[in-house]
């Protein structure tokens, strides 16, 4: 991702009342998939909103906070604070981040502690991108297409710590030539699970080999979800499997920019069709 992004140029409301946005980019995002990013980008202007990409935004600090690394994730949080304190809202295309600094980042100071009030005013200021979309910015439909039959997979932070649900449903009814297939099993773990993964490998192979079993049977051409984390676990299932299905983020489709990268886990080689 680029250090900053211009204002936008969009939008309805007018330059003195658009809410400035800060985009907190995640680590997946920026490091495996920036088109994810730029995607966001597109649909906060559309929205209506400045977006602002603070450069000197680090990690969330979730791995070190579910590690037990407090000292770290203290860090962690400090900087996220400082970088974006002075946005009128923090918006992530990811549930596990946005949960992080919605609900974790005042945990990790006590009352006492200056950090701890000022991470408690970021923390009602985050949300996650579908819900920042729909639910605070009221939007009800997106201008993209995507042919083909999808489905969709709720991750685990979005879905409990954030209410995610409908948020991305709705807005994806709205994408001509998109029709969705609910997803047995949507609210299940992917087993992913951030570090669970690597510490139960095992536990995480069975649980994802289910997940893409029920993938399959629904036929659908594309899974979609928003979170990266999930994205790359599932992708990699399938390629290993052998099952063609695409995967995207969210993010992607409604701001249809499928064009912009191929789908996670396939080279430029095979093609970007879906």
């Amino acid at each position: 991702m680029p250090e900053t992004v211009p204002a936008a140029t969009g939008g309805t409301l007018p330059d003195g009342q658009r809410p400035r946005v800060g985009l907190f980019v995640t680590c997946l995002v920026d490091l495996m998939r920036p088109s994810v990013g730029f995607a966001a980008v597109r649909l906060l202007e559309a929205a209506g909103c400045e977006v602002v990409v603070p450069p000197a935004q680090t990690c969330c600090g979730q791995p070190a906070y579910n590690s037990g690394d407090r000292k770290a994730a203290q860090a962690l949080a400090r900087q996220v604070i400082s970088a974006f304190e002075g946005l009128d809202h923090i918006v992530a295309p990811s549930g596990s981040c946005a949960g992080m600094l919605a609900h974790h980042l005042p945990t990790l100071f006590s009352p006492e502690d200056a950090w701890h009030g000022r991470a408690t005013a970021l923390a009602a200021r985050c949300h996650e991108l579908t819900s920042f979309l729909v639910d605070v910015r009221g939007m009800e439909a997106v201008a993209a297409r995507y042919e083909g039959r999808v489905t969709y997979h709720d991750s685990c932070s979005g879905l409990r710590e954030l209410k995610v649900k409908q948020q991305p449903r709705r807005l994806l009814a709205s994408v001509e030539g998109l029709s969705l297939t609910e997803l047995p099993g949507a609210e299940v773990c992917c087993g992913f699970g951030g570090t669970f993964c690597v510490k139960y490998p095992e536990v995480s192979g069975k649980i994802v080999s289910e997940k893409t079993r029920d993938i399959a049977a629904t036929g659908a051409e594309t899974l979609l979800a928003g979170d990266m984390g999930c994205l790359l676990n599932i992708a990699g299932r399938l390629a290993r499997e052998g099952k063609d299905v695409a995967v995207r983020h969210v993010a992607e489709v409604l701001a249809d920019m499928t064009d912009a990268a191929p789908p996670i886990g396939r080279g430029p080689l095979e093609g970007s069709r879906r």
